[in-house]
């Protein structure tokens, strides 16, 4: 018997075990009178195999009760079982709901406008092209390399809302062959970028990637998520997904080297995703390749952090000067109220 809050569904075995009991017959005689044994009439009258229209026959033969009568039953208790089913997946799914930023997702028109609970499940079912939610929590599905400054049960569900959208998004980007070994020979040019503003590297950064086989694709922040950057395959090609509207320019470039190096390292479509060791050699990877370490060093053992000196660094080593602010502000040389007016905001789209 399965149950729901509104359906129940009884199988025919029920009535065939009133039958029974009503005409003295023990199932030990039954299963010989119907020509199949015990295991099966047992398995029969628990609804753990199905009515046949041939087992209908027979129970007609026994019984006297016409096997239009069983089959029927039978039709019924399907129905009802797919019915309970499906309204006990409803409710475990209204609760998942209500985990995930919905209405930050529509305001970005990433999913329909809904008016109850039951939409919204549904909205969110094709979202993530999934027959229940709870699907979305399954590791195989989502495997995501991602820079993030916390990890909580709201920023998950925010990073899985936010990874399908990245998804979604890529589907329209051609890509190549993915070539690591290409994406490793352009990291240099790529650092190159960071002098320049969003109109003059972003197409061709995307088409570079997109040689080396990589969807770059663009998405605003989600609240809660703590989330710069993820990085995962969809089919035959690598999704690099970077949040960046009104993010200022360094964190843009710390997050896409930091997502690059996932790729370089091999650190994405790991079952149980990425590791604290991993995240530490993305960032070191982001970090040095922004600005050499030695060349760092170097600067700040002279140990002059006037706005001029930090202008002429970053000049002479052909880097954003946001960039070098960045760095000293998060190694602590300079307070974070210094020079801020030397970081570029970046608003960009697909």
């Amino acid at each position: 018997m399965i149950k729901s809050r509104t359906f129940i569904a009884t199988p025919p075995g029920a009535t065939i075990k009133e039958q029974l009991q009503d005409r003295g017959l023990s199932q030990k005689e039954f299963a010989l009178r119907m020509g199949m044994s015990e295991k099966h009439i047992s398995n029969l009258i628990n609804g753990d195999v199905r009515l046949t229209p041939e087992v209908a026959f027979r129970l007609e033969m026994v019984l006297g009760i016409p096997a239009k009568f069983w089959n029927n039953l039978e039709s019924v208790y399907r129905d009802k079982i797919i019915k309970a089913n499906a309204e006990n997946e409803m409710d475990a799914d209204i609760e998942l709901m209500k985990k995930f930023p919905y209405r930050e997702m529509e305001r970005n028109e990433w999913v329909p406008h809904a008016t109850n609970s039951v939409e919204r499940v549904i909205n969110l079912r094709q979202y993530f092209g999934v027959a229940q939610l709870a699907m979305v929590q399954d590791s195989r599905i989502t495997r995501i390399a991602c820079r993030r400054l916390s990890e909580t049960e709201k920023a998950d569900f925010a990073l899985i809302a936010w990874a399908q959208k990245a998804k979604l998004e890529c589907r329209s980007i051609q890509t190549g062959p993915i070539d690591l070994k290409h994406l490793h020979d352009i990291i240099p040019e790529i650092r190159e970028m960071t002098v320049k503003d969003p109109s003059e590297f972003c197409s061709q950064l995307t088409q570079m990637l997109a040689e080396c086989g990589i969807a770059l694709v663009f998405l605003p922040h989600i609240g809660g998520s703590f989330l710069h950057g993820a990085t995962f395959y969809e089919g035959q090609k690598i999704v690099v997904g970077l949040t960046v509207r009104g993010r200022d320019a360094d964190r843009f470039w710390f997050s896409l080297f930091h997502e690059l190096a996932h790729i370089l390292k091999g650190h994405i479509n790991q079952l149980e995703g990425t590791s604290d060791e991993d995240e530490d050699e993305a960032n070191q990877f982001a970090k040095n390749t922004l600005i050499d370490i030695r060349s760092f060093e170097s600067f700040v053992e002279n140990g002059d952090y006037r706005k001029d000196a930090v202008i002429q660094f970053a000049d002479s080593i052909g880097i954003d000067r946001g960039i070098v602010v960045g760095r000293l502000q998060k190694e602590g040389y300079i307070p974070f109220n210094w020079f801020n007016d030397l970081k570029k905001k970046y608003v960009i789209t697909n």
